[in-house]
């Protein structure tokens, strides 16, 4: 097969929108790794909403978890990033708490939250995993003794709000204020926030390192505008067919939706040498 390695988001590329994983798909990457193909999950979700993933699909996966921070292989860590507590209590008063929002934040395996609301319990049924209730200044006191920080901080709001807490966060940035973060909507209603450096993209770039695989040997599939840096990335930029416009825009090719199968019929036309 021409290309080496297949990059996969999860939520709304590799999953439908009930959050399963379809036979189909399944199947297709099964097929693309027996050729192969290195596999790669390359999500915002934490290692206990990847892993399971991995095991369904019953292939050996590169794990990029918290949307870049925190990588896996098999259960080795192969890269870990944090950016500081002070960014994080700045986020924490003048993005959630001032909006009466819940800060959800994660440290490499693990996941705490300043409070419970319905998305929070949500997603703990989708992945089966409970977080830490915690205040925020006492991570940020342990962390800052132990020379650590988040790997990744959420929010989660209704669209519109989400919007303007970019905009407010983008011009912060701007300023200089939070130097060492960087942003991105993985869904309309989450708003990502991880270390100034990483974005999909490059975290693609740092795998392919590791393995000895040109860019041009990639491909990466993804459906929202936290997955565009992937697109660009990969020799061969495939975007679904529920995709955001803007990264139908700058894909190399566009599938079927997440509810048609749409990951395993490019898989298939990659395997066949139609792409």
């Amino acid at each position: 097969m021409k290309y080496k390695l297949i990059c996969l988001d999860i939520d709304g590329t590799l999953l439908d929108n009930e959050k399963n994983l379809r036979p189909e798909v399944a199947e297709a990457v099964r097929r693309a790794a027996s050729k192969g193909a290195r596999i790669v999950l390359n999500s915002a979700r934490m290692p206990a909403g990847v892993e399971p993933i991995e095991k369904e699909l019953g292939v050996s996966c590169i794990k990029i978890c918290d949307g870049g921070s925190y990588i896996l292989d098999g259960d080795t860590c192969i890269s870990a990033e944090h950016f500081s507590t002070a960014s994080m209590e700045g986020i924490f008063r003048q993005c959630a708490r001032k909006n009466h929002l819940n800060l959800w934040i994660f440290h490499d395996r693990d996941w705490y939250v300043t409070g419970m609301d319905d998305r929070i319990e949500k997603e703990i049924e989708i992945i089966g995993y409970h977080p830490q209730i915690m205040k925020v200044e006492e991570l940020a006191g342990r962390w800052d003794r132990e020379n650590t920080g988040p790997s990744k901080l959420l929010i989660h709001a209704r669209p519109e709000l989400i919007n303007q807490i970019k905009d407010e966060m983008a011009e912060n940035i701007r300023r200089g204020i939070w130097p060492d973060i960087s942003m991105a909507k993985s869904a309309d209603f989450f708003l990502e926030i991880f270390p100034g450096d990483i974005d999909k993209g490059s975290v693609l770039k740092k795998v392919c390192d590791i393995l000895h695989i040109s860019l041009d040997e990639t491909v990466a599939f993804g459906d929202h505008e936290m997955d565009i840096p992937m697109i660009q990335t990969a020799g061969l930029g495939v975007a679904m067919g529920n995709a955001v416009d803007e990264l139908k825009q700058i894909a190399d090719h566009i599938t079927l939706s997440n509810e048609e199968d749409g990951v395993a019929v490019a898989l298939d036309k990659i395997m066949a040498g139609e792409l």
